[in-house]
């Protein structure tokens, strides 16, 4: 099995969130990562822009496919990783670290009840 940290939601789509209050950090799991492979390229949604639950908002492409990746929850995003535009492999080197994707102010936190914690995560996913 991947790694499936204990302190994030994960959802069916295999995108992570980290909640700090009102702010989401929001990723893709390490799953997510080992399928597509070697990503190559990321292409991260606008700062300022409003979002909602299950929209498409990025799309992260590797050497074996091109993969839409959908935000959890609803809110305005207020920071992108910077970083994956130079290096969009820490997707694949830290999924859940320097490889996140964007920062979200979440507008209804209880959008995140729907979502896994690390061992329901883990079940889905084998």
């Amino acid at each position: 099995m991947h790694d499936v940290p204990e302190n994030l939601l994960y959802s069916k789509d295999h995108e992570w969130i980290e909640i700090d209050g009102d702010i989401g950090t929001i990723g893709i799991s390490d799953h997510a990562q080992a399928e597509l492979s070697d990503v190559v390229f990321v292409d991260l949604p606008e700062v300022g822009a409003t979002v909602a639950a299950g929209d498409p908002v990025a799309v992260v492409e590797s050497v074996k496919a091109a993969s839409d990746v959908y935000t959890p929850v609803s809110g305005e995003i207020l920071e992108i990783n910077e970083e994956l535009s130079n290096d969009p492999s820490l997707i694949n080197s830290d999924p859940y670290g320097a490889g996140w994707l964007y920062k979200i102010r979440l507008d209804v936190p209880t959008e995140t009840e729907d979502m896994m914690n690390a061992t329901d995560y883990e079940e889905y996913c084998s």
